[in-house]
């Protein structure tokens, strides 16, 4: 079998990669980059040519080929077309021999997988309401973000950390101490409100703390850990094994929020997995939408560390994409087809748009983090 063509196709803000045979077995991935869907376009396009001819089962041999066979490698434009292409590689697989994707990583290690809900409110009351109806409807692990949202492009991190203890302490109040609460924090903190914000929600009792920091200085997080024995959580900004060295190493965090389309596809998310599985350390992957989704379920349901992932698909079911998957009280199964065991038309997919993240400021004008 011969690779023969690669495709983008775009569907509103999200990026798909197509990968075509001579045997007419075709794959499809996720590269979505959100706000830089181009610049990823460019670099599919960029590898497409190189792979034209290459044997699709030799999966390993072109991811190392792809990052380590030219001079540029890594960041998140060039990681994200190879997390496309990767993923679009293992449907082919998969399809090939006639056998899901998590078969061919070594069969399912659970029967279900835990799902948590991202739930939105601006004042303590907001937030308690947004988590009952979740819990009602039958989620058992919830996350939510105060940091910034209800005065956005404008964020003073001090007054929001107060802000959110009322929000954590109502919310928690709310659904009862069986529920799994992960507060999100989207890099918008400093380490000193970071060890703030975490020292004030403890009593609490969260699942973790979600990306409190920025992801360009990941030893920051040695300043955060020695102030707090909240548990912590972060990675959806990382790229491949190596950005999360000192993270693993130095047992900085104990959640690996790894993002399937950002970090090099399924072959290195199961590897990210097994190196944080040295130290104890669980999956809690990036909550990317459909395609992207479906692939990371795959790899949560192989590696032994996985133990939630941020919940998309049982809220945003797009007529263009068919799957088996489903959700009952907190959990998705997923059934035998095989590759990726999704199927989308192509004719149908949305029109893309291109849009740039908010570019939030504090007061006095200084830039804060989106």
């Amino acid at each position: 079998m011969k690779i023969t063509d690669i495709k983008n196709f775009h569907s509103t803000r999200n990026h798909y990669v197509v990968v075509e045979t001579d045997e007419g077995i075709t794959g499809v991935g996720e590269a979505s980059l959100h706000t830089r869907e181009l610049a990823v376009e460019g670099a599919v396009l960029g590898i497409r040519d190189y792979l034209i001819g290459k044997d699709p089962m030799r999966i390993e041999h072109l991811w190392q080929d792809v990052f380590r066979g030219t001079f540029w490698r890594g960041g998140p434009v060039l990681q994200a077309a190879l997390s496309g292409i990767d993923i679009a590689l293992w449907d082919i697989k998969g399809k090939a021999l006639n056998t899901p994707v998590y078969n061919l990583l070594g069969g399912k290690c659970r029967d279900k997988l835990l799902v948590y809900l991202g739930i939105g409110g601006d004042t303590p009351e907001e937030v308690a309401e947004n988590g009952i109806k979740a819990v009602e409807m039958g989620y058992k692990a919830l996350r939510f973000c105060t940091i910034g949202e209800a005065k956005a492009p404008y964020c003073e991190p001090g007054v929001e950390v107060r802000k959110s203890e009322k929000c954590m302490k109502a919310l928690r109040e709310a659904v009862g101490d069986d529920i799994e609460i992960v507060f999100e924090c989207h890099t918008r903190l400093s380490p000193p409100r970071a060890i703030e914000l975490c020292n004030r929600i403890a009593d609490y009792h969260p699942f973790f703390v979600e990306d409190p920091l920025r992801a360009d200085s990941p030893e920051m997080y040695r300043v955060v850990r020695q102030h707090t024995n909240v548990p912590l959580g972060t990675g959806e900004k990382f790229g491949a094994k190596w950005d999360y060295k000192c993270l693993i190493e130095e047992d900085l965090i104990d959640y690996l929020r790894t993002d399937i389309c950002n970090c090099g596809g399924i072959t290195e998310m199961r590897k990210i997995a097994a190196y944080g599985e040295t130290h104890y350390m669980e999956m809690v992957p990036h909550g990317v939408e459909h395609v992207g989704f479906l692939a990371s379920m795959h790899v949560d349901f192989a590696v032994p560390n996985f133990i939630c992932q941020e919940d998309w698909l049982s809220r945003k079911h797009p007529s263009w994409l068919d799957y088996d998957v489903t959700f009952k009280d907190g959990y998705l199964t997923m059934g035998d087809r095989p590759g990726l065991g999704i199927d989308i038309d192509f004719d149908a997919l949305e029109p893309i748009y291109t849009y740039e993240h908010p570019h939030w400021r504090r007061a006095d004008g200084t830039v804060q983090d989106w």
